[in-house]
């Protein structure tokens, strides 16, 4: 009989920013799925008790809470509703975040750059922060931190601002691991590739077709493609992991691809079969999104 027990959440309570939509829902659902409760944080209440909905259907507790991660103040009281709802704080998932940078690097204006830092890496660093403090003064001290980078981190494929948040992502999951690991808390990350998350609505047909092209596994990344990394960051099983960035590309930053990769048999999933996830999270709307070509 197989033994899972490593990997088993239940009980533990975890928190998920931008967890309404997208890459964010999708952790949320792995963290319910190995057990864990969940809070869901985002700015789109409509969308994020939706979230909650589906949650609570699988027999876990959730409930909403609205961040805006770009305020020290909102995160300190988020973390305080987290906290006077489930006691303490096992596990953390940042994943709040966009993309956009609007035109080139030598027309970027500052206050461009200025948002996408202040989101994407001054957040999870407040968020984080945050989270640190709360399983420091907790008992059992320590937790799970698992910040959302991007394959951009490493390949310079977006935009400036955005790939050198990314990046920064990276290495301050590095520095929080080395200076947190005393007090018994896990700080990793996991860069995903494209991702098929309400945000690729408008791209052409033609472009997911070069996506695949350049994936040795084939097909564009679904949300659930990430479940499996984010209950091993989670879980007893990574406990002697911290500092790791999990890259979960399907292979694609391995190689320029200046030689076009060829395939014996068909993919695990069809093009047909991709965007499954992506219409739950459409449907979770009442109105269009646009997540600012963020995959987060």
């Amino acid at each position: 009989m197989s033994n899972l027990s490593l990997f088993d959440l239940t009980g533990k309570k975890a928190l998920v920013t931008g967890g309404a939509m997208g890459i964010g829902r999708a952790c949320a659902t792995a963290l319910a799925m190995g057990g864990a409760d969940v809070a869901i944080i985002d700015l789109n209440e409509e969308a994020g008790e939706k979230a909650v909905e589906t949650i609570k259907k699988m027999g876990k507790n959730a409930f909403f809470v609205r961040c805006d991660i770009s305020s020290k103040e909102q995160i300190q009281d988020m973390m305080a509703a987290v906290i006077e709802q489930f006691g303490r704080l096992d596990i953390a998932i940042n994943n709040a975040g966009f993309g956009i940078a609007p035109g080139g690097s030598e027309t970027l204006e500052k206050d461009a750059w200025d948002k996408v830092i202040g989101v994407n890496l001054t957040g999870t660093f407040i968020c984080a922060q945050a989270q640190a403090q709360q399983m420091i003064k907790q008992s059992p001290t320590g937790g799970k931190i698992i910040n959302i980078a991007s394959m951009y981190a490493t390949i310079a494929g977006g935009n400036c601002a955005y790939n050198a948040a990314k990046a920064g992502v990276v290495h301050l999951t590095k520095t929080l691991a080395a200076e947190w690991g005393r007090f018994n808390i896990n700080v990793n990350c996991f860069s995903p590739s494209w991702v098929m998350t309400p945000g690729m609505r408008s791209v052409p047909a033609e472009v997911l077709a070069r996506m695949r092209e350049v994936t040795p596994i084939g097909h564009i990344q679904r949300p659930e493609d990430i479940y499996g990394a984010v209950v091993y960051l989670a879980s007893n099983a990574s406990n002697f992991v911290t500092g790791h960035n999990l890259i979960v590309d399907g292979g694609h930053t391995l190689n320029t691809w200046l030689i076009p990769l060829e395939r014996d048999i068909p993919p695990r999933v069809s093009p047909e079969e991709e965007p499954v996830e992506m219409k739950k999270d459409l449907d979770a709307l009442s109105e269009p999104y646009d997540n600012n070509g963020g995959n987060t």
